[in-house]
């Protein structure tokens, strides 16, 4: 039995679709069970509850032997710190997963040995620790940036031709596209050799800077698009003056001010995913753009 978190999520609910293709037995959790698909009612088992409780983590992994974790993220306007927020969330499902011999492949941020304050990412690596220390045999997806951030720009870069981030224009920004998230945590799951505990880093194959991003955007849709930096604490107020908790606010500068320091660049990243930044742009950002 395979057990997938955040079912309705750009990348739980690609591999539950995966999972349910191979014809696996698949169990979900999920907060609220109206936002399933039908498909899934009809094919797969499903848990109500949040994955953060120790009683609904315990029924779901009942007979379980696999495990797809992935933390959401804290309320946008009640967020507390992001490391008690990974922590907590956590906590239950490691301890139960181990106590169970449930193999977790789970999604955490690259950049295992970097020194510093990075926000959001260093709450994924903390979890990572917590996860280690129980014992569970796991494989950690090791994530950069996500392509799928752009998207959130749609709008922008339609309408004004131009995407904006506190990321340093001229400093490369590795990422990695969901799809090929969710390729290889299908596979480690439906795949029943592995043992013991590993990180498999995953990155694109190109590695390009928020200008050559803004290059590879105007070439994909035919019209001018250009990349403006934002400055940090700008972006931090502007945040919270939107509703924003400050302590997300200041665990997201803290996140992109990693990033721009070379958080990814401290963990090997090995090879690539098949996804590169044009061929998303092609297949995902376009037809977005488009509709």
């Amino acid at each position: 039995m395979i057990v997938i978190t955040t079912p309705t999520g750009d990348i739980g609910r690609q591999i539950l679709d995966r999972v349910l293709d191979s014809g696996e037995p698949v169990r979900v959790i999920a907060r609220d069970s109206s936002r399933l698909p039908e498909h899934v009612h009809a094919r797969a088992e499903v848990v109500q509850g949040s994955h953060a409780d120790a009683d609904t983590i315990a029924r779901a992994l009942e007979d379980a032997d696999r495990l797809f974790w992935l933390v959401p993220p804290a309320g946008f306007r009640d967020a507390g710190p992001a490391l008690s927020h990974y922590l907590d969330f956590t906590r239950a499902a490691a301890q139960e997963a181990a106590d169970r011999g449930v193999r977790m492949v789970y999604v955490t941020s690259l950049g295992h040995g970097y020194k510093g304050e990075a926000g959001l990412l260093s709450a994924a690596l903390g979890m990572d620790e917590l996860i280690e220390s129980t014992g569970v045999q796991y494989r950690a997806l090791a994530l950069p940036f996500f392509m799928e951030n752009v998207l959130r720009q749609a709008e922008s870069i339609t309408h004004q031709g131009v995407f904006s981030m506190a990321n340093t224009a001229d400093r490369p920004l590795l990422t990695v596209a969901t799809q090929d998230v969710a390729t290889a945590a299908t596979a480690l799951l439906l795949d029943g050799t592995w043992n013991g505990q590993a990180r498999m880093p995953l990155a694109s194959p190109d590695n390009l800077t928020p200008d050559g991003m803004a290059e590879i955007i105007s070439e994909t849709l035919g019209c001018p698009v250009r990349y403006e930096q934002v400055p940090l604490a700008d972006c931090q107020v502007r945040m919270v003056r939107h509703g924003m908790s400050p302590a997300l606010a200041r665990d997201m500068a803290d996140m992109v001010n990693a990033q721009n320091n070379g958080i990814y660049d401290a963990e090997p990243h090995g090879p690539a995913c098949a996804t590169d930044f044009r061929r998303w742009c092609q297949n995902v950002l376009k037809p977005a753009v488009r509709s």
